[in-house]
């Protein structure tokens, strides 16, 4: 809790990711990949519940043998390929509530995002709450050699050409404003708002920028190995 607002934490873990099969549960120096996004969570000050939202049996046993307990499991409906991930948030939240527990923020958590600093959680927490105009909190890093107004597209005979009709005369980077992409470090967002809105992009969405070496996220087997590097590199700020 932080200046009196209950704060929820979810993890989503579905078990069919097919990018890279069973990914949240992968060995990740030492541990399976979604514990180190649930002992972050377990060192917030302010949070107040913990829960991982997974189909799978075999994450909720993971989940519970690394201090988080999964009283329930997300329905097959809210676990496909093509399910919005506000579905599974929302009934998460519903459930918790039928069990008699009201929360005023919910903080969506990525198990694959786990390049977080110790103090990463709780700083997002006191930055949304204190500043009570804020819906939303996102948290993002600076593009870099992606750019959007140098990345191009490419048509049926294979030929390019600016993904940004108008960035024509843009060929470095610094020509243009910076850019930002929201990475799984932490979402979070007031729960009535995200219960009528759906999205943690809102006209009043704060953000919560990330070092360079946080720009990562694990959808392949090469993202694992990048950050499994980056993990041996940074472990003094990861873990505080």
């Amino acid at each position: 809790m932080f200046n009196g607002k209950k704060i929820i934490s979810i993890i989503p873990a579905r078990g069919g990711s097919k990018g890279l099969p069973k990914k949240n549960i992968l060995q990740l120096n030492g541990k399976p990949l979604i514990a180190w996004t649930i002992e972050k969570a377990l060192q917030s000050k302010y949070i107040d519940r913990i829960f991982v939202s997974t189909d799978s049996e075999e994450i909720a046993g993971i989940a519970e043998k690394f201090g988080c307990n999964v009283p329930f499991l997300r329905p097959e409906e809210f676990a496909r390929d093509s399910s919005p991930s506000s579905e599974a948030i929302i009934h998460a939240l519903d459930c918790f509530e039928k069990l008699g527990e009201r929360f005023d923020y919910i903080a969506l958590l990525e198990p694959t995002s786990p390049l977080r600093k110790m103090n990463d959680i709780d700083l997002s927490i006191k930055k949304i709450i204190n500043n009570e105009n804020a819906d939303c909190l996102v948290s993002v890093g600076e593009i870099h050699t992606e750019h959007p107004f140098i990345i191009k597209k490419m048509d049926f005979e294979g030929f390019v050409s600016p993904y940004i009709s108008n960035a024509k005369s843009i060929y470095q980077r610094q020509q243009a404003d910076k850019a930002y992409f929201p990475y799984g470090v932490i979402y979070l967002s007031k729960i009535e708002s995200y219960k009528k809105n759906k999205t943690f992009y809102l006209e009043k969405t704060l953000s919560y920028e990330i070092e360079r070496w946080q720009n990562y996220e694990i959808d392949d087997i090469e993202d694992f190995m990048i950050i499994e590097k980056i993990i041996n590199k940074y472990i003094g700020e990861i873990n505080g």
